[in-house]
């Protein structure tokens, strides 16, 4: 396999290699949780797509099922190996730090292992600016469900630098992202801050509501539940372009609409799922903490659909306001009636039926005094808005910095043995 000096020529494109010339790529097993444990198999944890995270492996949730010993010795993980997602959230990966006896991995994840000298650090770069540009989706484009399927992982083309310039690009990335990371989550702590303020203002504000009298499905006129069609993994405006909103649209108690995944030109657009201004949307399916989120639609967005994981409310508003009924939802007391009704085998995904949510207890005042207190609370929070929205646009900054600075390393554009001396 040739490689080429770095950086790369100028003009010239750079060599690249298949993926598979350097690494073996392995496919976990196919779940089979549902299996008797006999003298031949032996249960084990496994790492599974939801496990791999940008931030590192979180096994904070995990599964298990049967192996055998033929298995378990195929399927190990050792101290370098990169997992990388096949299906769900693809292409996004980790190295691993250490060896990992007595684990195994599952069919969403491929298991990547130098077969020469490579470095997997750099590799992982490598997806991670790939995944980042668009490209991994443009390789696992089909009419169903993505797909980083072995055999599109082993035909992958990367950049084939020498192993010791791929160590250099990995160590150079690794403290350079490191400090990009630590001002991110020195900004989020900050964010958390602001939320929790936020939180304590809507406490307040509604702590006269009380948890009992009418049930909410007397104050709604109408209800709408969305589609989840495969989609971009990328955002659009759901203006000019058809996209589909994802579960977390409603989180914090804001509508997000950038929430969102752009639906590809096969697939016919559904406009009864369109949201409108107004719509009280509730999330129908999320985390423990955050399923049951209530935000409403400010704006309007001809082209933005509901997915299924999202309940649309149309209200009775001589007898409550949207953003009123939102703020309620938010508080302590109908967190707490949500969280007890949520069901799931999973803490990572719990859901809330229509039913529940319509049956709540929820007694309101009149609309004049929701108003007054609408505005009052307007006034609390509108500085906190500002230093949330700021916070989140030094995030969002960050984050391009860092993908174009792994861009510029992997692809040559920057000579990080350059960048290191000048460091």
């Amino acid at each position: 396999m040739s490689t080429t000096p770095y950086p790369f020529p100028s003009g010239q494109p750079a060599v690249l290699a298949p993926i598979g010339a350097a690494f073996s790529v392995t496919l976990g097993k196919m779940l089979d949780a549902g299996r008797a444990v006999d003298d031949t198999h032996t249960t084990l944890p496994y790492v599974r797509a939801a496990n791999i995270q940008d931030e590192g492996l979180r096994l904070t949730d995990v599964n298990e099922m049967p192996f055998s010993a033929a298995e378990a010795r195929r399927l190990d993980l050792r101290k370098g190996d990169l997992l990388v997602v096949e299906g769900g959230a693809v292409g996004t990966c980790v190295v691993l730090d250490h060896d990992m006896p007595g684990w195994s991995f599952q069919k969403t994840v491929n298991r990547l292992r130098a077969t020469n000298n490579w470095s997997t650090r750099y590799l992982a770069y490598v997806l991670r600016s790939y995944r980042d540009a668009g490209i991994i989706d443009l390789v696992c484009n089909g009419s169903t469900i993505s797909h980083l399927t072995a055999e599109k992982l082993r035909a992958l083309r990367v950049p084939a630098v020498q192993p010791e310039t791929q160590r250099a690009i990995a160590e150079f990335l690794d403290r350079e992202t490191a400090q990009i990371d630590a001002l991110v989550s020195k900004q989020e702590e900050f964010i958390e801050f602001l939320r929790e303020r936020r939180r304590a203002a809507i406490e307040v504000a509604v702590s006269e509501v009380r948890a009992s009298g009418p049930r909410l499905k007397y104050l709604v006129r109408s209800v709408r539940q969305g589609w989840s069609p495969q989609c971009y993994s990328w955002p659009t405006d759901g203006i000019s372009s058809w996209a589909v909103l994802k579960a977390g649209a409603a989180n914090g108690g804001v509508f997000r609409p950038m929430e969102n995944k752009e639906l590809p030109a096969e697939e016919t657009p559904r406009p009864e799922a369109v949201v409108k201004r107004g719509d009280l949307i509730v999330s129908r399916a999320n985390t423990r903490d955050l399923v049951g989120s209530a935000a409403v639609v400010e704006g309007n967005f001809p082209r933005l659909m509901l997915s299924d994981k999202l309940y649309a409310f149309t209200l009775d508003e001589d007898q409550a306001l949207p953003q009123f009924v939102a703020a309620v939802l938010g508080s302590r007391k109908w967190r707490d009636l949500v969280e007890m009704q949520a069901t799931g085998a999973s803490s990572s995904m719990l859901n809330i039926s229509q039913s529940d949510i319509v049956n709540l207890p929820m007694s309101l005042p009149p609309v004049d005094e929701q108003h007054r207190i609408l505005n009052h609370l307007a006034d609390q929070t509108a500085g906190i808005d500002a230093l949330i929205a700021k916070a989140q646009e030094h995030i969002a900054f960050a984050k391009e910095r860092r993908a174009a600075l792994i861009t510029a390393a992997v692809t040559g554009q920057l000579d990080v043995r350059t960048a290191r001396k000048a460091g």
